[in-house]
């Protein structure tokens, strides 16, 4: 008999995602399902905000397959070797992102935060970050690390 006191459902408050994780400039990443959190084995799953009027760099996750479901805002997304390719996505889309591909995060409101729940195929926190130029205008908005 399992028990299922320590070993079932685990639930992770919104003030106990953990923002040590590896981050792409223009957004910020906070784990809330993983081994260490919640005891997952096969899967990452958290938050990312991309501020109004903000893009992150271009980048990929290796060989996980991601899924983001936009909760607040309008995202745009880039994707493509030259970063070509491109569509938005609002409240209750749902993007998938395969592996290594390379993409870019937009905040297409200059008013409102974007934000997305992300769940990844694995647990390892793969983030290749490219030196890609964007073809949308430059951010105004000055990140602090």
């Amino acid at each position: 008999m399992s028990d299922w006191k320590q070993h079932g459902i685990r639930v992770v408050r919104a003030g106990e995602l953990d923002c040590n994780t590896p981050q792409t400039p223009g957004m910020t990443r906070a784990a809330a399902i993983n081994h260490a959190r919640a005891g997952a084995n096969k899967l990452w799953a958290g938050t990312v905000v991309v501020q109004p009027n903000a893009k992150t760099g271009a980048h990929h996750h290796g060989d996980l397959e991601t899924v983001l479901y936009v909760v607040k805002g309008r995202a745009r997304f880039r994707w493509g070797e030259r970063l070509e390719f491109v569509e938005e996505a609002g409240p209750g889309d749902f993007i998938y992102v395969p592996p290594y591909v390379p993409h870019q995060e937009i905040n297409a409101d200059p008013s409102s935060p974007v934000e997305c729940v992300v769940v990844r195929s694995g647990q390892e926190p793969i983030v290749v970050n490219l030196d890609i130029a964007s073809p949308e205008t430059p951010s105004e908005t000055n990140w602090k690390h």
